[in-house]
């Protein structure tokens, strides 16, 4: 199962700031938190992540690393901003996976499409008081529905 965890909105970020064109500005920075991850086999598994943003005016990139007890991911990202709408690229070493993301940024959430050589769905990102809260959602192919598969949320280190 790949885990892929994209670009959230932190603690601060208002309407605003969506609005002034770059909502990935208030990113920068390290965060570190949790949640569960669904396996391929179906099983849930704790997760505590580390989160590294680096923002270069419109272009976000972001280092990932999550651990659990018999788990492990390392993704990255990049992206960039126009307008709200968002695109750029990811991969994950340990799975070996990449492909490309785009969606949009408005005000305080983030939704995006990831589509990849391993891994197809739909990600949320929503702020709230105290952090981020990340959602992503895996497409099944044959079925063409949607599972959650990656729960997670995060705070400033």
């Amino acid at each position: 199962m790949l885990i892929f965890v994209a670009a959230s909105a932190p603690l601060g970020v208002t309407a605003s700031a969506a609005k002034a064109g770059n909502p990935f500005e208030e990113l920068k920075g390290d965060w570190k938190g949790g949640g569960t991850v669904k396996t391929k086999d179906g099983s849930p598994k704790k997760v505590d992540c580390n989160v590294t943003y680096k923002v270069t005016g419109s272009n976000l990139s972001q280092t990932m690393h999550c651990t659990g007890d018999d788990y492990e991911i390392d993704a990255k990202l990049k992206l960039t901003d126009k307008g709200g709408r968002i695109k750029g690229s990811w991969t994950e070493s340990i799975y070996d996976a990449s492909g490309a993301v785009t969606g949009n940024a408005k005000e305080d959430i983030i939704r995006a499409v990831i589509r990849g050589d391993k891994f197809s769905g739909r990600m949320s990102l929503k702020v709230f008081e105290a952090g981020h809260s990340i959602n992503i959602v895996q497409l099944n192919e044959k079925t063409g529905t949607y599972q959650l598969v990656t729960s997670l949320r995060l705070h400033r280190e």
